[in-house]
């Protein structure tokens, strides 16, 4: 079984004639796949560490990487409505032959620390709501996760729809935890949006929330998902799946940097007392919610850490074949495929290391590979010789700019902090 079959698209006209509102359900997912990367466990585990540890402070970071994340997706999926291609074929066609092995590579190293939070997040999960020992936890994901993947192979939409239902599990579990809660401290929710940092392990924790957030397999992927889905025959028609693929970009993304800041919000309310501040490894958070909120709390919490572990694999498997396919034109088994990546996640899963610990970690390790995708990115979509009418506006392309200024220069100065 490969990764990415031709099939053929569908007319932008027949969608059309369906209605305003099953129009928009039908040109809606391709974003809301995507905003499941944004929501994985390692997002989970920077988000609950910088509330529990520093409050409200780190909130204009959570902001910062999700706003950046809605420009980068629009972005790399315009590419892809653009082109009809991906973004590593589009590089492949554009850079050297040692140009896309670099990229290749480092992007094997980011599926490898994305799968390493993903499935330790849904072994922990599982081991949260049902008890079962992380290492068969870890294998089960495996399953579930190619279990979704099949359903790609019969049609983009029931593949979406799998994504977008484990997607709400995350959503309402948030949700129902947030109002469970109960209070918050909305002066300083508010103070928090002012960038500043105060030193500690606040900087490793910025850079590990934009890891998490902005995360380098899936804006390969997103420039896939349009492929063979909806075919637009004039320039009108190639406007107006923009203008869709824009408002799917805003509200997908939207949810996912929602979802984040309540991380954040719950971490800060419950957990950032005097006495508690260390609490911030996922199994604690769990039996404290218990305690201090109720079991339906904790309840809420590991469904929604499962749901988006199982969802986060699906999405990062298929993210690897587009990258593999798309860089190095070489196609692989999906089991050999999900064989590879998993291995170190099962290692670390098998040693019982401190998983909370491990996400973080894979984190940063992500936000170093985001440059390696951005910059590409940054390269293709402004040249007008590949978009054509899609090419990106100066005002686009300065703050695609920046974003990628910013995300290399807080990784410069983890480095010098450590040194």
């Amino acid at each position: 079984m490969t990764s990415v079959q031709a099939r053929p698209a569908t007319t932008l006209q027949a969608v059309l004639a369906r209605g305003r509102t099953r129009t928009a359900l039908a040109l809606f997912g391709p974003a809301f796949v995507a905003s499941v990367a944004y929501v994985d466990p390692g997002n989970f585990a920077t988000n609950f560490a910088a509330g529990a540890e520093h409050g409200y402070e780190l909130v204009w970071v959570v902001l910062m990487a999700n706003l950046m994340a809605v420009l980068v997706q629009y972005l790399t999926s315009k590419a892809g409505l653009a082109t009809g291609r991906s973004l590593p074929e589009l590089c492949r066609d554009r850079f050297g032959r040692r140009a896309n092995v670099v990229l290749w590579l480092q992007a094997e190293v980011v599926a490898m620390s994305t799968d390493l939070a993903e499935f330790v997040g849904a072994a922990l999960g599982l081991n949260l709501v049902f008890g079962m020992p992380l290492f068969p936890a870890g294998l089960l994901t495996a399953v579930v996760a190619f279990a979704i993947l099949v359903l790609q192979q019969h049609g983009h939409r029931r593949f979406e729809l799998a994504i977008v239902a484990l997607l709400t599990l995350v959503g309402a579990g948030f949700l129902y935890v947030f109002f469970a809660v109960g209070h918050q401290h909305y002066g300083q929710l508010a103070a928090g949006v002012i960038p500043h940092l105060s030193g500690g392990d606040t900087l490793s924790l910025s850079v590990g929330i934009i890891g998490a957030t902005v995360m380098p397999h899936v804006v390969y992927l997103h420039s896939a998902l349009h492929k063979g889905r909806i075919s637009a025959t004039c320039a009108s028609e190639r406007r107006t799946l923009l203008r869709y693929n824009r408002w799917d970009c805003f509200l997908g993304l939207g949810l996912a940097g929602a979802v984040n800041l309540a991380m954040l919000c719950i971490a800060a309310a419950l957990f950032h007392k005097p006495g508690l501040t260390g609490i911030s490894d996922l199994g604690p958070i769990h039996a404290h919610l218990a305690t201090m909120v109720g079991g339906g709390a904790a309840l809420a919490f590991g469904i929604a850490l499962m749901a988006s572990g199982f969802s986060s694999s699906s999405v990062g498997t298929y993210a690897g074949q587009v990258v593999m396919a798309g860089f190095m034109n070489w196609r692989i088994p999906l089991m050999l495929r999900r064989g590879l990546t998993m291995l170190p996640s099962l290692v670390v899963l098998a040693l019982a290391v401190n998983t909370t610990q491990a996400l973080v970690y894979s984190q940063i390790v992500l936000s170093f590979g985001i440059p390696f995708a951005l910059i590409p990115l940054l390269l293709i979509s402004r040249d007008s010789r590949v978009m054509k009418d899609m090419t990106n506006r100066r005002i686009t392309t300065t703050l695609m700019l920046a974003s990628t200024l910013t995300i290399c220069a807080l990784n410069i100065w983890l480095i010098y902090g450590a040194l």
